[in-house]
């Protein structure tokens, strides 16, 4: 028995509710191609972000979570806030590699798994619209609640699902519109029902996928 303890650093809080439940299934999903039995467990690192830039933020979670858990790999997200994740890896996640690998094996966990989507989190959660829909509680086309483009090509995804939201709304009676849901809502379950298998249409969702196998093979889990 191999028992992997990761740890999930992200950029703000909604995106941890989304992505829990996501990493920990795609670990269980890797471990499951691996030789023997391998248990996973995931911890959310938390960390006072106030004065520090990203690489900081990275440094510290890292220690964190090496010193109160004592991690073996962590995942590190933040969002493009554009069309590809080029510029996030060259500010962000090879200048918080470069910083954890001159730092101390003992005190810091040093294999980083980065997870960028393209534009931002919520890109993902349109990866099933149909799941969206059924959480939204509508059965308007894609079309009516602008979400039929690839999720990927939005340039502002979490203002497309709350566009859909209003939209799916507008034929409501005052009373239930009232009760209507909102966006911080849908993260948790969404991130939770979700399949994999329409992720992996995403392509910054296959691209984590092939860095956390790759942080499989340093621990020679995978060949």
């Amino acid at each position: 028995m191999v028992f992997i303890l990761a740890g999930l650093f992200t950029e703000g809080r909604t995106d941890v509710r989304f992505l829990e439940s996501i990493v920990k299934r795609t670990l269980d999903e890797l471990a499951f191609d691996c030789k023997g039995q391998i248990e996973t467990e995931l911890k959310t690192i938390e960390i006072d972000k106030t004065g520090r830039g990203f690489v900081e933020q990275v440094l510290e979670a890292s220690r964190k979570g090496k010193e109160e858990y004592g991690i073996t790999l962590i995942c590190l997200h933040t969002d493009a806030d554009e069309a590809t994740h080029q510029r996030a890896f060259e500010t962000k996640i090879i200048p918080a590699r470069n910083a954890l690998n001159e730092k101390n094996e003992q005190a810091y966990c040093k294999i980083a798994v980065p997870i960028v989507p393209v534009q931002m989190t919520e890109a993902w959660m349109l990866a099933d619209k149909e799941l969206l829909k059924s959480e939204i509680g509508t059965n308007k086309s894609n079309s009516d609640l602008g979400i039929h483009r690839e999720p990927e090509t939005i340039a502002d995804p979490k203002d497309t699902i709350k566009n859909a939201i209003r939209i799916a709304k507008e034929n409501l009676t005052k009373q239930k519109r009232g009760k209507g849901l909102d966006i911080s809502d849908l993260y948790q379950i969404i991130g939770q029902k979700l399949a994999l298998s329409k992720l992996d249409r995403i392509s910054s969702y296959q691209e984590f996928k092939n860095n956390l196998r790759d942080a499989f093979k340093q621990l020679n889990l995978l060949h």
